[in-house]
């Protein structure tokens, strides 16, 4: 029936419109700090079964196919895209980026913790490493004041030279954290990720461990975002959405004559 295709393009439509805003997202954040690229993922809805395949047909016969109506699509999903971003050098010694799987562990407002990829971090007037919001990194890494040179090796180990002592002070480790499934992570937002019951919980270790990333001084890691692929998306998604909307106006022209025809 017409009404029944009308709800089906109406559905494609808002399902365009959701991938669209994933895409707008991603190219919004591609100067972003360790963003990491969503896609959005897409599944049928119910179907309506008028006829079941194998259903008797006769006495002595049945069916060899079904008449099975699709009512549509909706957004099932979305997913991170979890490859790494471009390494770029600043120089900072107190940049971070992870080469390779895990996450920085942040203690949060309230207790909480947050995981980043985002390793821009700098100094609190306390001497503490904090990220911009003034997140303290966990475990807590304290600088000395007059500290001259600051080392962080890859797996995470911090040292400072501070005057008067001719060898470098250790300060601790920085841990990383890795997920049993990262894509169960929820984002809240300013490049924090907090665990879930589907993420499971973190399991720290130092950086080079297990299969968890070197951590990099003075290096970012820049978004995954590629502009390339995303243009190139939204131009798919553009003209799916123009498809569903004249579907939507032909559906609209066919119930138009079908009343003045009534």
């Amino acid at each position: 029936m017409p009404t029944s295709a009308l709800q089906v393009a109406r559905t494609g439509l808002e399902a365009q419109d959701a991938r669209m805003r994933v895409i707008a997202n991603n190219l919004a954040n591609v100067g972003t700090t360790g963003f990491k690229r969503d896609r959005a993922n897409f599944a049928t809805l119910a179907y309506q079964d008028a006829r079941v395949a194998g259903q008797r047909s006769s006495g002595e016969t049945a069916y060899a196919t079904g008449l099975n109506l699709g009512t549509g699509v909706a957004v099932q999903s979305t997913s991170q895209i979890m490859t790494q971003g471009a390494l770029n050098t600043t120089g900072n010694a107190f940049d971070l980026a992870l080469d390779g799987d895990g996450y920085f562990q942040i203690e949060m407002p309230g207790g909480r913790t947050g995981y980043t990829r985002a390793g821009n971090f700098t100094v609190s007037a306390e001497g503490q490493l904090v990220t911009q919001q003034g997140y303290a990194v966990q475990p807590a890494i304290t600088v000395p004041e007059g500290a001259t040179w600051i080392s962080v090796s890859p797996d995470g180990t911090v040292s400072a030279t501070v005057p008067g002592e001719a060898e470098a002070t250790e300060l601790g480790q920085i841990q990383v954290a890795r997920f049993t499934n990262p894509a169960g992570l929820q984002a809240i937002g300013h490049n924090f990720l907090v665990e879930t019951a589907a993420s499971g919980a973190a399991e720290l270790a130092p950086g080079g461990e297990n299969g968890r990333g070197n951590i990099r001084q003075g290096m970012l890691e820049a978004s995954n975002v590629n502009i390339v692929e995303e243009l190139v998306e939204m131009i798919e998604c553009q003209r799916a959405y123009e498809i569903s909307s004249k579907m939507v106006s032909a559906v609209d022209e066919m119930l138009r004559n079908a009343n003045q025809t009534l």
